[in-house]
C-alpha cells in the first residue's frame, strides 16, 4: 500500500479524510499533539519516525513537510484538502479561539488566529499556492479535494485506484455538530465559577 499524505491545513476536512482513508483500509495517524517548543527543528525527525508505522498521514505537521516527505518517500500520494477562505478562517477562529501552540507559531507566526486573521489567511493562501506549484504536472501523485463542497469517494478512490465503498463519505468535526461557541461573558463567568 502506497503512503498517502494529507497536506491541507487544519479545518479543511482533514479528519474526514482520515476517516475515509481508514474506511479504505489505511493505517492513519492524525495531528501531532506534542507541545514541543522547538517543533520547527524537531518536526521532520518526529514525522519520519512515524512513516514506517502508518500508511496515511494527515493534519500537522504533514502540510509543513510535503517537500521533505516527497524526497524521502518515492511513490507517495499527496492530497491537498482545502475550503472556501472565509469559511476556513471562521472555523479556525471558532475552533482555536485565543489558544496558541508552538505548532501554530511555527506555521503562522502568531500562535492564535484571534486578532491575526489576515496573517492566517495569507499563510493559508500561500501554502495552497506553493503546494499547487510544487506538484504541477504530477496528477498521478497529487490531488486537490474540497470536502466541504462535496468532493468525496469518486475523487479519492479515483486517485488512489480503489473501489468506492458502499458507505457514505464521512464528514467529521462540522461546527453544526458541536455546541455553539460561548460568548466571552459565558467563558469568563464559567472561569470565575471554577476559580472560586
Amino acid at each position: 500500500m502506497e503512503k498517502v499524505f494529507g497536506i491541507g491545513f487544519h479545518k479543511t476536512g482533514t479528519t474526514s479524510l482520515a476517516l475515509a482513508l481508514q474506511m479504505l483500509g489505511y493505517r492513519v495517524t492524525g495531528p501531532n499533539g506534542v507541545k514541543d517548543p522547538f517543533i520547527a527543528d524537531n518536526a521532520l525527525a518526529m514525522a519520519m519516525a512515524l512513516v514506517e508505522q502508518y500508511d496515511a498521514f494527515q493534519d500537522n505537521p504533514w502540510p509543513m513537510l510535503y517537500r521533505e516527505v516527497d524526497e524521502r518517500c518515492p511513490g507517495a500520494k499527496f492530497i491537498l484538502t482545502y475550503r472556501n477562505e472565509e469559511s476556513w478562517i471562521n472555523s479556525l477562529v471558532n475552533h482555536f479561539d485565543k489558544n496558541d501552540t508552538p505548532m501554530r507559531k511555527w506555521i503562522y507566526g502568531p500562535g492564535s488566529p484571534v486578532g491575526n486573521e489576515n496573517v492566517y489567511l495569507e499563510r493559508y493562501k500561500r501554502h495552497n499556492q506553493e503546494v499547487r506549484e510544487y506538484f504541477k504536472g504530477r496528477a498521478s501523485d497529487f490531488i486537490e479535494v474540497d470536502i466541504m463542497s462535496g468532493d468525496g469517494w469518486p475523487e479519492l478512490c479515483g486517485f488512489l485506484g480503489c473501489s468506492v465503498p458502499d458507505e457514505n463519505f464521512p464528514h467529521a468535526n462540522k461546527s453544526s455538530d458541536r455546541n455553539p461557541p460561548k460568548s466571552s461573558f459565558s467563558r469568563v463567568n464559567n472561569f470565575l465559577k471554577n476559580f472560586f
